[in-house]
């Protein structure tokens, strides 16, 4: 049930009114109901898995506080019998254990993940191999790949690493860590909440307030508007560029990957204002997952406005304990000893970079481009890192400089066209191929196809391509207003007659200019494919 299609308004339709009539202390079971109804409709077989995340992860919870608080109550209670060596020993036992629960947990479901995500990948990839050397070939297996699986995964072992750290206590209810696990909104394409952020939110008690509810049905509409009269026309135009490389080189390279950041940000942002409009409509606050990322100045602010979430969970999860893990502070005390103490100690941090953006890469997606895409951003992060201080040295020598306008527009364009250059590789989806095309803007270079009508054989007509400008421009001037605050608070306070024209206006768009075409079947958000 994608979010665009017609069924999922009805969905809505009948949620809406159910949520605020049933008593307040059944409207968490509302919502695991019409998430698991929600979720059926990607199949029957996808409930299995996402059943088998939940309980699993639940129950080694559960099993790791049992242990502490079973070694709390045992050192507490023979507190004068035991030595300092038997209470260390039985911390090292209880430790043990935790770990034992703490591991499988991992191990289970990453591995359904990896299993399901990357087994044709691996077969492809041994396949290579073995022809090199005669061998024989695999056969490719057609494996069930469930909606949104790295998303709740990955929601869901952050919870188990939570309670494996002591960061809160565990959830004794299963049905109430299923709604957790399963919340409807955030299935399709994130954001990937922290328990201790969403759950209160999910299980408590939300009175109708007509004042948050308009508020979120705004926030979706806006969404609407961005993945249906923006991204989903784009869409045309950018499958026509690369899905023609031999016709399309040269400036026709850096159109694609100019309409492909349009494209994807109308897309992914469009779907998480959806999200959490429909979260907020439930008076349920979701973290927000985009803050004007291509304001960005360097690739570092880029990341840390675009995909928050993700981008925190691999900073929580993984850069940080991979930096500070026993091999690699074994490889910072040898690399100092051979590089000395200032270029020593860059290299496990820059290794930790390497390894996180690694696997940043290949959540994205299982094949070359992906891990290349994640590498790259890696190594532009530690190359900019490594020329901080020439950039220091710069500003103090010019320090009027940095201080205009021109230069902060500068750096937000050059850090716009480098990000759009490495998502090029999510374009093609072939790293050589990707490489020739980029090469192509330098060797086939033309600027005739701007106005020799060659722009009008990409699928979109005229009155395509000014809708899609409008719908950009406006896009631009929302970003603008954010910069002063809420845009929905600034409607608030304008005349009634102003809030009514846009979400008139809004409405009218989304129905007479949203990219539905004959036999409409919504196209699916990007991000569905994680």
């Amino acid at each position: 049930m994608l979010f665009t299609s017609f069924g999922f308004i009805l969905f809505l339709a009948i949620l809406f009114p159910l949520y605020y009539l049933v008593p307040k202390r059944f409207q968490w079971m509302l919502l695991l109901a019409a998430s698991y109804i929600f979720y059926a409709f990607a199949g029957w077989g996808c409930l299995i898995f996402i059943a088998v995340t939940t309980v699993t992860c639940w129950y080694a919870a559960l099993r790791m506080d049992r242990l502490q608080k079973r070694q709390s109550s045992y050192l507490k209670a023979r507190k004068e019998a035991l030595t300092s060596e038997d209470k260390k020993a039985y911390k090292a036992r209880v430790k043990k254990k935790k770990l034992g629960w703490f591991l499988a947990a991992l191990l289970l479901n990453f591995g359904i993940l990896a299993v399901l995500k990357y087994t044709n990948f691996a077969i492809v990839n041994i396949n290579a191999i073995s022809a090199l050397f005669g061998g024989g070939q695999l056969q490719l297996v057609d494996l069930l790949l469930p909606m949104g699986i790295s998303f709740y995964t990955f929601q869901t072992i952050g919870y188990v690493i939570d309670v494996y750290r002591g960061k809160y206590p565990p959830q004794e209810s299963l049905p109430r860590f299923a709604l957790f696990v399963s919340f409807f909104p955030q299935l399709v394409q994130g954001p990937i909440s922290r328990y201790d952020d969403l759950a209160p939110h999910l299980l408590g008690e939300h009175p109708f307030d007509r004042r948050t509810v308009s508020f979120g049905l705004q926030r979706v509409l806006w969404g609407y508007f961005k993945k249906m009269v923006v991204a989903d026309r784009l869409l045309t135009a950018v499958t026509a560029i690369i899905g023609a490389p031999e016709t399309y080189g040269g400036i026709f390279v850096l159109i694609g990957m100019f309409l492909y950041a349009l494209e994807l940000y109308a897309d992914f942002t469009g779907g998480i204002d959806i999200t959490i409009g429909i979260a907020n409509t439930l008076g349920v606050p979701v973290k927000e997952n985009f803050i004007r990322p291509y304001f960005s100045k360097n690739i570092e602010e880029y990341w840390r406005r675009w995909h928050i979430t993700m981008g925190t969970w691999f900073r929580d999860y993984i850069f940080y304990p991979v930096s500070v893990s026993k091999p690699m502070l074994a490889i910072s005390k040898r690399s100092r000893a051979l590089m000395g103490p200032e270029l020593g100690k860059r290299v496990p941090v820059y290794l930790a970079t390497l390894i996180t953006w690694f696997a940043t890469g290949i959540w994205h997606g299982a094949s070359w481009n992906f891990i290349v895409w994640g590498l790259l951003n890696g190594v532009v992060i530690i190359i900019s890192q490594e020329c901080a201080p020439l950039y220091q040295r710069f500003h103090e020598r010019f320090p009027k400089v940095g201080a205009t306008f021109g230069w902060r527009l500068f750096q937000v364009v050059r850090t716009f066209w480098l990000m759009s250059a490495l998502r090029s590789l999510d374009c093609y989806r072939d790293v050589p191929l990707t490489f020739s095309m980029v090469g192509t803007i330098f060797t086939r270079f033309s600027l005739t196809p701007l106005w020799d009508g060659s722009l009008l054989e990409l699928g979109l007509g005229v009155g395509d391509w000014v809708v899609a400008g409008l719908g950009c421009l406006l896009m631009l001037g929302v970003s603008l207003r954010q910069r002063r605050g809420s845009v929905r608070e600034q409607l608030e306070r304008a005349p009634a007659a102003a809030r009514y024209a846009v979400a008139f206006g809004l409405t009218f768009a989304v129905l007479v200019f949203g990219a539905y075409g004959v036999g409409y079947d919504a196209s699916q958000f990007i991000y569905n494919q994680f």
